[in-house]
C-alpha cells in the first residue's frame, strides 16, 4: 500500500494533535482505483476466513467496504446514521459519539441483514478512540453473527480504538498506521 501512503502524506491535512483530514483520499472525494486495491488488499488478508457478508459505518466506510466486497464476492451491508421513514423498525441499533463530528448518533442495522448465519467483515475509514467501532461490534455481537475480524484504512496508533479492539482478541489488520500528528506532521509507522 505505498501508493496510499504516499497519498496520505501528499494529500492529507494535520487539523490538530488528534484530528487528520483525508477529503481528498477517503471522506470526501474517493479515487477509485485506489480504493479498488485497498478492496483487494483486504480481501487477501482476510481470505481465509470464509466471509459472508462486508459490514461498514455509513457513508466514509462505503467505498472501501464495497471494493472489499466485490473483492470477496459478497455482499457490503452498512449501519446508517439517520432512521428514515421507510427504515426497519426492527433494527440492531447503538449509540455511539463522533470523535470527528463532536455529536451522539445512533447507528442502525436492519434484523433481515445480519443474522447468526453470517461471518462479517467489519470495513472502515480511520480509527480514533473506536466509539463507533465498538458500536458496531455490540450490533454484532448481538446479531449472533460471528466477527471474522476488522480492517481500517488508517489507524491513528496513538488513540486507543484499535488497541481496544485488539484486546478484546478481535483480528484488526490496518494499511497504515499513524504515530503521531505532532508539530502538523503526518508520523506514519
Amino acid at each position: 500500500m505505498e501508493r496510499l501512503k504516499e497519498r496520505i502524506l501528499r494529500e492529507g491535512t494535520v487539523l490538530n494533535n488528534e484530528v487528520l483530514r483525508l477529503d481528498a483520499i477517503l471522506n470526501h472525494q474517493v479515487d477509485p482505483a485506489l480504493t479498488m486495491e485497498m478492496g483487494q488488499e483486504f480481501a487477501r488478508r482476510f481470505a481465509e476466513k470464509d466471509i459472508t457478508k462486508v459490514i461498514t459505518v455509513e457513508s466514509s466506510g462505503i467505498p472501501v467496504g464495497f471494493t472489499t466486497a466485490l473483492a470477496l464476492g459478497v455482499p457490503l451491508v452498512f449501519a446508517r446514521r439517520k432512521k428514515t421513514l421507510i427504515a426497519d423498525p426492527d433494527a440492531y441499533s447503538e449509540r455511539v459519539p463522533s470523535f470527528t463530528k463532536g455529536i451522539v448518533t445512533d447507528i442502525m442495522v436492519s434484523k433481515q441483514f445480519l443474522t447468526a448465519e453470517d461471518t462479517v467483515l467489519f470495513i472502515d475509514d480511520i480509527i480514533a478512540n473506536g466509539d463507533a467501532a465498538r458500536g458496531l461490534i455490540k450490533i454484532i455481537e448481538r446479531s449472533g453473527a460471528t466477527l471474522a475480524g476488522v480492517g481500517i484504512v488508517v489507524e491513528k496508533a496513538f488513540q486507543a480504538g484499535a488497541r481496544a479492539i485488539r484486546e478484546q482478541g478481535i483480528a484488526v489488520e490496518s494499511l497504515i498506521k499513524v504515530s503521531s500528528l505532532e508539530g502538523g506532521i503526518i508520523h506514519l509507522e
